[in-house]
Formats: C-alpha cells, sequence, structure tokens
C-alpha cells in the first residue's frame, strides 16, 4: 500500500502528470513536458526512459527552436478511441490511438431529428465497420466520445430539449451507445465538442482561454477557460444563440423575441435568399454563390457577421477570451464573414478586452465535433485507475511502476 508522501507515491503523481500531459497534447518534447508539469528536466527525463521501456511511450528524434530534441507520444499501441458525432443532416465517425493519430473516419448522410433509434443503429454499424477495416483490435478500444446536436441535463443525461431533437425524448444517449458498443461513453453537445476539436487539434492550439461559435441550424458556443471546457452546473454554458438583440425581433424557437439565432442559423437565414435562389439553397450554397460574387449572398453572410460579433462582444466583455473560432458552415466564407465580425466586436465590446482577442476561422472544418469527440475520451481518461492495475517492473523498486492501459 502506497503511503502519502512517500517515495511511491510520489513517483507514482510524476508519472500521472507526465502521462497526462502528453495524452492530451499528442506529442510533445521532454523540455516542453518539464515546463507543462513543473517537473525538473532530470526528473522527466527519467520517467520518459522508465516508460518508453514499459513500451507506453515513443520516443523520436525532432527540432525545437533549432536544436535538437526528442519528442515524446504515446504507443501506438496504447489503446484505442472513437469519436461519433450526431449532426442534424450527417453521421461522422473517427478511430484514433492516443497519440492522436486518426486512423480512419467517414461521415454519411443521416436526419438525426427523425429517429434516435435509426441514429444509433447507424452509429453501430459504422463503428463496427470502420474496426473491422483498420484491423485494430476491439479489446483495446477505451471508449467512446459522443456528440449530440443539443443541451444534455447533467442530472440524467438526456437531453435537455426535445424541441431541438424531437425524436430523442427520454434518450440517454450514453447508455443507450455503451450498452451496444460494451465500452464506456462519453457525451457531450456539438459546440463543446467542436471547442475541444479546436482547442486540441486545430486553431486553439496553444490557447488557455477561447469560445468556438458553431453557427449552423442553431447558433451555439463551447467555452474554454483556463484550458478546460466550462459547462456550468446544468450543462447549459455556452447558450450565447440566446443572446437578445432585437427584444422586437423574430419569436426564437426558446419563445423569447430577437435572440442572436434568429439573425443568424441557417433556418432563418436561408429563407431570406431562397426567393431568388430557389427552395434547395444550402448555406454552403450560399458561401459559395457569396465567393462568385453574388451581392444578396455577400450581404447576408455580412449580416451574420455583424451579429455573431455583437454576440461575441458580450461574451467578450463578460468573460475576456483571448481567441475566439468559428465554425460552420458559414465560416467558411472566411473574410467576408470575418471582417463583419471583427467590426462589431470593435465597435461593443470593452477596448481593453477587444484588443486582446483574435477571431479566427475554424482550422477543421465539419471535422471538429468528431475530432473534439476524440479528444473528449483522451481527456476523460483516469491516469491513476490505470496504474492501479499495474505491477512494478521486475528488478526494479516499487517506486518505478510499469504503466501501461488496458
Amino acid at each position: 500500500m502506497e503511503t502519502p508522501g512517500s517515495q511511491t507515491s510520489l513517483h507514482r503523481a510524476n508519472l500521472e502528470r507526465v502521462v497526462r500531459a502528453v495524452r492530451m497534447a499528442g506529442s510533445l518534447t521532454q523540455a516542453e513536458i518539464a515546463r507543462a508539469t513543473g517537473l525538473s528536466a532530470a526528473t522527466v527525463s527519467n520517467i520518459v526512459r522508465e516508460l518508453k521501456e514499459s513500451g507506453t511511450v515513443e520516443v523520436t528524434p525532432t527540432s525545437a527552436g533549432g536544436r535538437r530534441a526528442r519528442s515524446v507520444s504515446l504507443s501506438g499501441d496504447a489503446g484505442i478511441v472513437i469519436g461519433v458525432d450526431f449532426g442534424h443532416t450527417h453521421l461522422r465517425v473517427a478511430i484514433g490511438n492516443l497519440a492522436h493519430r486518426v486512423l480512419a473516419e467517414e461521415a454519411e448522410p443521416l436526419d438525426v431529428d427523425a429517429s434516435a433509434a435509426e441514429g444509433f443503429d447507424r452509429a453501430e454499424q459504422l463503428v463496427r465497420r470502420l474496426i473491422q477495416d483498420t484491423g485494430v483490435d476491439q479489446g483495446k478500444v477505451i471508449g467512446v466520445g459522443l456528440g449530440v446536436p443539443g443541451p444534455l441535463d447533467v442530472s440524467s443525461g438526456t437531453l435537455g430539449s426535445t424541441s431541438i431533437l424531437p425524436g430523442w425524448g427520454g434518450i440517454n444517449p450514453a447508455e443507450e451507445l455503451s450498452g451496444r458498443l460494451g465500452v464506456p461513453v462519453h457525451v457531450d453537445n456539438d459546440a463543446n465538442l467542436g471547442a475541444l476539436g479546436e482547442l486540441v487539434w486545430g486553431g486553439g492550439r496553444g490557447v488557455r482561454d477561447l469560445a468556438y461559435i458553431k453557427v449552423a441550424s442553431g447558433v451555439g458556443a463551447g467555452l474554454v477557460i483556463d484550458g478546460r471546457v466550462y459547462r456550468g452546473p446544468g450543462g447549459t454554458a455556452g447558450e450565447i444563440g440566446h443572446i437578445t438583440l432585437d427584444e422586437s425581433g423574430p419569436v426564437c424557437r426558446c419563445g423569447n423575441r430577437g435572440c442572436l439565432e434568429t439573425f443568424a442559423a441557417a433556418r432563418y437565414v436561408l429563407p431570406l435568399l431562397q426567393p431568388g435562389h430557389g427552395p434547395d439553397l444550402t448555406m454552403e450554397g450560399v458561401v459559395r454563390l457569396a465567393r462568385e460574387g453574388d451581392p444578396g449572398c455577400r450581404r447576408v453572410i455580412a449580416d451574420v457577421g455583424r451579429h455573431i460579433g455583437s454576440g461575441i462582444a458580450s461574451l467578450c466583455n463578460l468573460l475576456n477570451p483571448s481567441r475566439v473560432v468559428l465554425g460552420g458552415d458559414i465560416a467558411e466564407a472566411g473574410e467576408l464573414l470575418l471582417g463583419p465580425v471583427r467590426d462589431s466586436v470593435a465597435r461593443y465590446a470593452i477596448p481593453s478586452a477587444a484588443r486582446q482577442l483574435s477571431v479566427v476561422q475554424g482550422a477543421l472544418g465539419g471535422r471538429a465535433e468528431v475530432l473534439g469527440a476524440l479528444a473528449l475520451v483522451l481527456s476523460e481518461m483516469g491516469d491513476s485507475t490505470l496504474l492501479e492495475s499495474v505491477p512494478p517492473v521486475a528488478g526494479r523498486s516499487s517506486a518505478g511502476t510499469r504503466l501501461a492501459y488496458t
């Protein structure tokens, strides 16, 4: 039994700190590990050597600042994670390992709103097919991250608004998918997963405080504060789409008038252009036409940008993030959208907060949520639990505990 404060428990804690830092970053040099954990360079070097000998990490030559260095990542054989993203019109699944390498990824159209049962049937089939196609050992699957396009009730684990997914009333998504796949499932809403995806894999790397704004059929935000997604006690933090812009504006699905969502979401924006562009116009089509110079589409995108910028300014005044990442189909408009967003932020945000803020297009596009689902599993893994089942390495003191993933 380990005694608190003993050399054994201290070494164990240091192992966990190193593994956690590498697990969340994907790969780090030893110097970066030392900065991230606060451990000395000598301690990090000894721990990395121990983890390499046990097969837990891989060490490869690299360079940093023009100097030779060693990059440390978790072994590709250490475990497998799966991401599942339900959008309103699609299903996307990705399989990755603990070294942040995506082994397979596929998307297919799906009307998620219609039936939860059909959605989970399709998700199970796609997951099993990708596992078979990649040849990974299903026994090495550590967990699944699941994204859903709606707020979750933290206390019950069910979706909190049946008006968003009417066919999913009373469904506990984590329990449903876990029962089908036989592994732990961690679930979150799509905006939070988009924030995680951009934080770990994309436009938010290296930033501790950011907001990911997803503009699609609705408008939501994933908030990252001090490197962690902030969900609030009820799980509904980040509902930026329901900031009131005009008390006399259109009635929103939430029951209020003039919410940001009623000026920016696809369901409200597309009808403005469909009379002149046909009933089948999509937001992707609006962006394409705007890039080709269509004046109506360019005007609508600019208007949406100004409205989003007003909402971001309020967020900026409250939380003072250093970066805002825009996602969703309309974000592909680039500067046609970002320019008006920045103009509104400059006009309505506190100057000191606005000066510290950068507003960028998401780097991951439609992949942000499914990669965020992979990152969710990585963030929820318990290093302490994994260490408990591993015996000491033969010929080494109990302080040299071997680390492995099961």
